[in-house]
């Protein structure tokens, strides 16, 4: 079954391991290295996001980090690069978009961002940076949207109540994966990422 075909009235705890699946299955880094680190901005990207993407770098995986994101009247973007910069991140090692407002949005402004820097044909290889139950999301934004040739390697931050082992155990856990089944349902059923099947 694909996603498209879902119901949202299917989306329930009576229905937990179609749930966790659906948002967690497969999703593993794979090690490769890349061509840059790509990090989806939210309002506690300092938190998670930002930390495990500068573990990446600090390990030789990508010498360069992208933050996206400029949903706030400081965008995301700007404080996730003082953040990293903190953490020790060099300063010309961080790219940042700061217009987009949501995760499609993301890709669309950090495609410009990425071939204005590199030069999208040269791109081989994108590390995904997110929050776990965001990442599928994020990975077939950007299948959609970037060229076909890129790969990506998905590297999901832990937060404390959204991982594929507690979801269920806290009311915000809950919600996070109700609403974010939701939006796949939703995007793909009116074609604005990539179909998978569950």
């Amino acid at each position: 079954m694909k996603i498209s075909d879902m119901s949202v009235d299917r989306i329930s705890l009576d229905n937990k391991d179609l749930l966790t699946r659906i948002l967690f299955n497969g999703i593993e880094d794979d090690g490769e290295n890349g061509d840059v680190i790509f990090v989806f901005g939210s309002v506690s990207a300092n938190k998670y996001r930002v930390p495990h993407a500068v573990e990446l770098y600090k390990s030789g995986r990508s010498a360069k980090i992208l933050m996206s994101g400029g949903a706030l009247e400081v965008p995301e973007a700007i404080s996730m690069k003082n953040r990293a910069i903190e953490l020790g991140v060099l300063e010309q090692d961080i790219i940042v978009e700061t217009l987009s407002k949501n995760t499609i949005d993301n890709v669309l402004k950090s495609r410009e961002v990425l071939d204005e820097y590199f030069g999208l044909n040269h791109i081989k290889r994108i590390l995904i940076v997110t929050t776990f139950y965001h990442i599928r999301r994020c990975y077939l934004t950007l299948k959609t949207y970037l060229p076909e040739h890129i790969e990506y390697s998905l590297c999901p931050a832990q937060d404390k109540s959204t991982r594929p082992t507690n979801w269920w155990e806290s009311q915000q856990g809950t919600q996070r994966v109700m609403k974010e089944v939701e939006g796949l349902i939703y995007y793909t059923k009116n074609s604005k990422i990539q179909d998978f099947e569950v």
